[in-house]
């Protein structure tokens, strides 16, 4: 079973890491390749094109500029340790062991528009580039374009290495439009979170991307291989739901949260 989940605008270079051991991305050259066309970016330019302040802007442009082909612990760390989003907060990789996150290494990739495709030890530079965002390359208008098939024929080397065929969407709407679904060697299940707020079920988004890395962190930690397993997922008060479920699309409400 392969997971994939989106990456997060926040970043946590400061915090002390326990974990020494790294990788490396795969698709470096294409990453600067990307880097190569955002230092041509003024601040002004990037404020614009990625709708932030222009603090924001002006620090990004500082890291388009300091950034390497070399990656090592002192320009870089671990992916699943450096994002710090709602996602990140339900997996909460700081607590997991080291036989858990050997398990991640294996069965969790993020999307990421500027490194594509990353596994959870691959080493990342900062960075702030959405996978939505519309900046013209060398090779199409957007990033979709930029990153073609690369990223599918990469999840199906992935699953063809696992000898598995079954896709986790742990992922946002604007990141999985990466993925070519027709191309994919798997069967894709898309978990939906929804919770009770008066009376009605809903997705809220907050909540939602949290349980999508509480969903990430129960399929690390139970070792999970089957459709059927994930169905037992039932952390922080979700259940799953079978009449509102498909092959395709898995279900889970929670009950109104107490204040």
């Amino acid at each position: 079973m392969l997971i994939v989940v989106s990456p997060a605008k926040t970043l946590d270079y400061e915090t002390p890491l326990l974990v020494k051991t790294f990788t490396q991305p795969d698709f470096i050259a294409d990453s600067a390749e990307l880097v190569e066309v955002c230092k041509q970016l003024t601040p002004l330019d990037i404020s614009g094109l990625m709708k932030v302040s222009d603090k924001i802007a002006s620090l990004n442009a500082v890291r388009f500029e300091e950034w390497s082909t070399t990656f090592t612990q002192d320009n870089a760390r671990q992916a699943l340790f450096a994002f710090k989003g709602d996602v990140y907060t339900g997996l909460d990789a700081n607590s997991l062991t080291e036989s858990d996150i050997e398990f991640a290494q294996a069965n969790l990739r993020m999307l990421s528009g500027l490194y594509g495709l990353l596994k959870p030890l691959d080493l990342m530079q900062p960075y702030r580039l959405e996978m939505g965002t519309k900046l013209a390359n060398g090779r199409g208008s957007n990033l979709y374009q930029f990153w073609g098939n690369k990223i599918t024929e990469q999840l199906n080397q992935v699953l063809k290495a696992q000898g598995d065929d079954v896709l986790v969407n742990l992922a946002s709407n604007e990141y999985f439009k990466a993925v070519k679904p027709k191309a994919l060697a798997a069967k894709v299940i898309t978990p939906v979170f929804k919770d009770c707020k008066n009376g009605q079920y809903k997705i809220i988004s907050f909540y939602a991307k949290k349980a999508r890395g509480l969903m990430a962190r129960f399929i690390i930690e139970n070792r999970v291989k089957s459709k059927e397993e994930l169905k037992e997922f039932s952390v922080a008060g979700y259940y799953f739901v079978e009449a509102e479920s498909t092959e395709s699309e898995f279900v889970f409400k929670r009950e109104e949260q107490q204040k």
